[in-house]
């Protein structure tokens, strides 16, 4: 194992690129692959490892590049492909049916704003508006978390418990574009981690059948309710596959969610992606004041990590949700699951939301401070807050 500057970018693309090699003694690997600003990196990188068993398809857009990715799975082979933004928006035909073929397939998205305008900067919408597809989300703060998630998500995505498909986010150029240290596994221990895949339902040439055909109501509901019930086991085969990974790479690559210093704390914040690193030190230094303050790093999205929240913010009596999304007239994403997860649990806890970082915009220490502050002199929950955000009538 060594350790090497490298971007989120990289990291995805070697992760990508060992965790097929690993299949090298099963179906092999196939990648479809198509560019866009700033995930473009990632299938170059993968573009030019040399399989052993497997091949990259470069193809005409984002819509074929997850129909190979379909193809190749359904094949039985081990099927990834990477995408951003508006190439996500393209994909999302092919991206439900991913989802409904059950197929493990992992795509790493660069959240970048969907336009127009246009905006290359990091937005999580592009991910989140595919919130109610059965895909489970991961979002990443940092570039091993990156490359450690990405290992992680073809075993759990492979589970014979699970078999859906795994989306793993991280913020575009805060991480996709900016180098940090990081260790990159050797490809015997990747090996060890990844079994080989066989898939259960794949095509075969002496057994025809007809995939996606035309179903009955009854029977294309039961197939709704069996993902419903591979997402409810997924919160357990995510620590499986977690203790599995420290076992292997002497690592944790992190939980549903990461609770720091919510113990006792009265107040506490909620964030994800590179926003919980700044969150972290604010709630650090807060700390050390001998303020009751604490952090939840959002990690899973899909399923939403219910149980382990409430847990974690048993002792809150303020929970600030730092969102860098938006859902036009609703407000931010997160403050919206995370109302709903207390909805008849907790009426003495005050969520309120935050709508920070969106379009790009820089989430500063000043920034969490403010939010910080409005929390702790705030008696009542409002609609969700600005923050940041210059209009002609000022800044909100």
């Amino acid at each position: 194992m060594s350790v090497q500057m490298i971007t989120g970018n990289h990291a995805a693309g070697y992760a990508l690129s060992a965790a097929g090699e690993a299949n090298r003694n099963a179906r092999g690997v196939v990648c479809g692959i198509y560019p866009i600003t700033p995930q473009t990196e990632i299938v170059e990188r993968v573009a030019s490892f040399d399989f052993t068993k497997g091949r990259v398809v470069p193809v005409e857009s984002e819509h074929s590049a997850m129909g190979v990715s379909i193809g190749a799975a359904l094949g039985g082979a081990r099927a990834f492909t990477a995408s951003s933004s508006n190439g996500i928006a393209y994909m999302v035909e092919n991206i439900m049916v991913a989802g409904y073929y059950r197929l493990p397939i992992v795509m790493v998205a660069v959240n970048r704003t969907l336009g127009p305008p246009w905006n290359i900067w990091v937005d999580q919408g592009d991910t989140l508006m595919l919130r109610d597809l059965p895909w489970i989300q991961l979002y990443c703060e940092t570039n091993q978390e990156v490359l450690d998630t990405t290992l992680l998500a073809f075993r759990l995505a492979e589970d014979a418990r699970i078999m859906l498909p795994v989306m793993v986010a991280m913020d575009a150029f805060v991480m996709s574009h900016t180098a940090s240290e990081a260790e990159l596994p050797e490809q015997k221990d990747i090996d060890s981690y990844l079994p080989d895949l066989d898939l259960p339902h794949r095509l075969r040439y002496d057994e025809p059948r007809t995939i996606g055909g035309l179903v009955w109501p009854h029977e294309a509901a039961r197939q709704r309710l069996d993902i419903e019930l591979a997402m409810r086991r997924v919160p357990e085969v995510l620590e499986e596959c977690r203790e599995a990974f420290d076992g292997v790479f002497s690592r944790d690559p992190g939980g549903a969610i990461e609770a720091f210093e919510t113990d006792d704390a009265e107040t506490v914040l909620v964030a994800s992606g590179s926003i919980a690193t700044t969150a972290r030190e604010v709630v650090r230094r807060r700390r050390a004041a001998g303020e009751a303050i604490g952090l939840i790093k959002m990690k899973l999205f899909r399923p939403f990590p219910e149980t382990a929240l409430r847990r974690a913010c048993g002792s809150a009596l303020k929970v600030a949700v730092l969102d860098r999304n938006y859902g036009a007239g609703m407000g931010g994403v997160f403050w919206q699951e995370i109302r709903a997860t207390f909805q008849r649990h907790r009426d003495d806890l005050l969520i309120q939301g935050y709508l920070t970082g969106l379009c790009g915009g820089d989430v500063t220490p000043e920034i969490v401070e403010e939010v910080v502050a409005d929390i702790g002199d705030r008696g009542q929950p409002t609609a969700p807050l600005w923050v940041g955000v210059e209009t002609a009538e000022g800044t909100h």
